[in-house]
């Protein structure tokens, strides 16, 4: 008699149901482990837009809405460099000096001496990137705390933005010169606009599948195709209805697509580079990320660089889309808007846990609550106040979850 032998068992596959509960249940144990990603911004928005649409139903007219997409752009961008600084668990408090100071110059020299814009708003942006180096040395070398650094810098950088505007206070920019034009009258053709949106859903497929094979490959877990598949058509339809609605109007401002631009380059490099776990590693413990091998005051110099940059990049559309620099640029509730824009988009005061989209999706939050009051006719310090408790809540929320992760043993 023949020795058959045993057959291999078939190896078996889930199917695409299995594989969505297995992804739900995924899910399910990461909020329980504390990790909430962007779930309670995007509760809170669509709260304060249904609010803010029964008290005016002009609100979600495609007309604000357009214009609320650009009034997010300047304090937007800023706010992207402010998540650097949280991450790695510092804080920059001049972001609002030197966004004013960047506008200051990049008028005087564009204005006031004729040069491009070509020339004049990178030579602003340099300016203040050589800053964020600065305070990077004084923090490495001098062991100073950021908070004092940047404290000062609040105040150096507002008396030269006074300086630099000089006695007149106020310098206009022609309403005709391109960069004006760009932060008020340019926007995407909704030809293009649908083929962007195309791409997105496109891209992002294309992306976490490629993600997810690398991952099988590894023998780790990885989302399904049709969990992919699912996501990309989501987008597609959400971007794509949002892009026809906001046609009705004027469509999609090249400025705001600028922002989300930044935000994309922003999230490839937190979450696909080397560079990106080395920020996410030193904000998590920075002794243990000194063990591993990473440079952390490296780290630490590239986030103040970056945040000081794109400070000034947030300054200077600002400028364009008010179409002049004031000794108020910069100022007011500029530097605290940014700095709570992040915190109420999911990114953790205690450093190592946010991402690129924080800023976007906090932004939309404050704008949408100062739109919607500007609409109701009430004057600023209902505003402050609704934007503090909105500030608190996502700060206690933060610590909630960070014991939660503590306890499950994910802090």
């Amino acid at each position: 008699m023949s020795d058959l032998g045993t057959a291999p068992a078939p190896t078996r596959r889930d199917t695409p149901l299995e594989e969505y509960g297995g992804g739900l249940r995924a899910l399910t144990g990461r909020f329980r482990g504390g990790d909430l990603g962007v779930l309670p911004v995007v509760v809170g928005l669509v709260v304060i837009w249904t609010v803010m649409q029964i008290l005016n139903p002009v609100f979600l007219s495609s007309t604000n809405l357009v214009n609320l997409t650009l009034e997010c752009v300047p304090v937007g961008v800023i706010a992207l460099g402010v998540g650097f600084m949280l991450l790695v668990g510092q804080i920059d408090l001049s972001i609002g000096s030197l966004s004013g100071m960047a506008a200051a110059v990049t008028a005087i020299l564009f204005v006031g001496h004729g040069l491009s814009p070509w020339l004049a708003v990178p030579a602003a942006v340099a300016i203040s990137a050589v800053v964020g180096w600065l305070y990077a040395q004084v923090f490495n070398r001098l062991g100073v705390p950021s908070f004092v650094i940047t404290l000062a810098g609040l105040l150096g950088f507002l008396g030269i933005q006074l300086w630099v505007l000089g006695a007149a206070g106020s310098i206009n920019l022609p309403f005709d010169s391109g960069l004006v034009t760009f932060a008020q009258l340019d926007f995407v053709p909704q030809w293009l606009s649908y083929t962007l949106t195309v791409v997105a859903a496109a891209g992002l497929f294309a992306s976490g599948y490629l993600r997810a094979r690398e991952r099988r490959r590894a023998g780790l877990a990885a989302a399904s195709t049709q969990g992919l598949l699912v996501r990309s058509v989501l987008l597609l339809i959400g971007a794509g209805v949002a892009v026809w609605y906001l046609g009705r109007t004027r469509g999609v401002g090249w400025m705001f697509v600028l922002f989300l631009a930044l935000v994309l380059v922003t999230h490839y490099v937190l979450t696909r580079t080397k560079y990106g776990k080395s920020i996410y590693a030193v904000g998590g413990n920075v002794e243990a990320a000194r063990r591993a091998g990473i440079n952390v005051k490296a780290v630490y110099t590239s986030a103040f660089v970056l945040c000081t940059t794109l400070a000034a990049i947030g300054g200077v559309l600002a400028a364009a889309r008010l179409a002049a620099s004031n000794q108020s640029s910069g100022g007011g509730d500029v530097n605290l808007n940014a700095i709570a824009a992040v915190v109420i988009g999911g990114t953790s005061l205690f450093g190592g846990r946010g991402s690129a989209f924080a800023a976007l999706f906090g932004i939309v939050v404050i704008q949408s609550i100062s739109s919607g009051l500007t609409l109701l006719n009430l004057d600023s310090s209902y505003r402050y106040m609704v934007t503090g408790a909105v500030l608190l809540l996502a700060v206690a929320l933060d610590a909630v979850a960070r014991r939660s992760r503590a306890s499950h043993g994910r802090a």
